[in-house]
């Protein structure tokens, strides 16, 4: 089984999360841009499911390469329920093979692509997703979460 790599990221209000605070199962959700419209599509249909995940042990965390305060304000915009870590330097999303060359609107460069982990506490990777849909995304993670 892989291992999910050590980390220390801040989350919005500048509180660094690391390895040792995955309790449980934990998704660790990266993605590409604060409050565009995938990302916000994703970010609040795990909003939207937190009662479910917290009922089967799952803490959520997103990440992407925005500030603090962009964190800060898609949090507020869209009523998330959930700590954003910030990877500004994007060595965890790099260190995942997540940071990568992509193309979108048919342009090519390098970015976030969206990837889904569920980790243990042992930061053992039970699952991966990657090239997610954002859609078709909470309804893949629910399946797999009430079988683990």
């Amino acid at each position: 089984m892989d291992k999910f790599p050590e980390f220390a990221l801040e989350n919005q209000d500048g509180v660094t999360v690391s390895n040792e605070d995955l309790k449980g199962k934990t998704v660790i959700y990266f993605y590409p841009k604060d409050n565009t419209p995938g990302c916000t599509t994703q970010a609040c249909d795990l909003r939207d499911n937190m009662d479910l995940l917290n009922d089967l042990g799952v803490t959520v965390y997103g990440v992407s390469g925005d500030s603090k305060k962009k964190h800060q304000n898609f949090i507020e915009k869209q009523g998330l329920n959930f700590d954003l870590l910030v990877d500004d330097d994007f060595k965890l999303a790099e260190s995942l093979d997540v940071y990568r060359m992509k193309k979108v609107f048919g342009k090519e460069s390098k970015g976030i692509v969206r990837t889904t982990f569920v980790v243990d506490e042992n930061s053992n990777i039970l699952k991966r997703y990657d090239n997610v849909k954002a859609k078709e995304h909470m309804d893949s993670l629910k399946e797999f979460l009430q079988e683990v």
